[in-house]
């Protein structure tokens, strides 16, 4: 009997859940909560987060190398883009095991500078705060040249394996490894998955597959820092005429 009350009751609760209309979102609303300094303070909140604090403020203050002159960003070429982006196409011939023609880092993806002295890793970090992931792409000198345009576009992109110069937003007198650059030439290209995935105007670059190992730019900067230093050498980089102004 009790059985068969069970069953019973079963049957009927999944008939109920069978014939219930399906529900669906028909407005969203959203509250905004302004955090400023006179916000209150919840102390055990505090005191909760405290030895986390503690542990990620000793590793963001860990010196893993030194300037000499200092690191600054600028356009068309900077000391702190050649020396981020050297340290992609460094890190992405090592990771990828091959060849790679040319790097680029979006200008506006360079969010501070090195100053003279100690770097540590909190500097990398507020350097390069997105998790952007260095990939590699196979194009043609037609993409490569869509690609220095997006660059001159904006004003200048640090550019490794690239030489060029800027006229009227276009790119001019484009070199790849210090050779003109062939429009029906193949070239292995390293770049950040935000461009990659068409940031910065690139959406041409989303069609072409890519390679990637899962390594954040930061983390590849981070290395190349570390290996210089502890090779003796300081974090230090020069203007040398990769990207310049055809007017001037």
């Amino acid at each position: 009997m009790r059985f068969a009350l069970k069953q019973a009751f079963l049957g009927i609760f999944f008939l109920l859940v069978a014939c219930s209309p399906k529900l669906h979102t028909t407005e969203v609303q959203y509250l905004d909560y302004q955090i400023s300094k006179n916000a209150p303070v919840d102390s055990a909140m505090v005191r909760f987060l405290e030895p986390y604090k503690n542990k990620m403020q000793l590793q963001m203050d860990q010196v893993i190398g030194v300037s000499v002159s200092g690191l600054f960003k600028k356009q068309p070429e900077s000391t702190m883009g050649n020396f981020m982006v050297d340290a992609m196409k460094i890190q992405a011939e090592q990771l990828f095991q091959e060849k790679v023609d040319a790097a680029f880092v979006n200008y506006f993806g360079v969010r501070s500078n090195f100053q003279k002295g100690n770097i540590t890793i909190g500097s990398v970090y507020e350097l390069m705060p997105f998790d952007n992931l260095v990939v590699l792409q196979v194009m043609s000198g037609k993409v490569l040249k869509q690609l220095v345009d997006a660059a001159a576009m904006e004003g200048g992109w640090p550019v490794a394996g690239i030489q060029m110069q800027i006229k009227d937003k276009k790119a001019i007198n484009i070199k790849v490894n210090g050779k003109a650059l062939e429009l029906e030439a193949s070239y292995t290209v390293a770049n950040s998955d935000y461009v990659a995935n068409g940031g910065s105007g690139c959406s041409f670059l989303k069609v072409i597959p890519q390679k990637n190992r899962g390594v954040l730019l930061r983390d590849a900067i981070i290395t190349v820092i570390t290996e210089r230093t502890t090779k003796g050498k300081t974090i230090d980089a020069i203007i040398e005429n990769r990207v310049s102004l055809a007017n001037e």
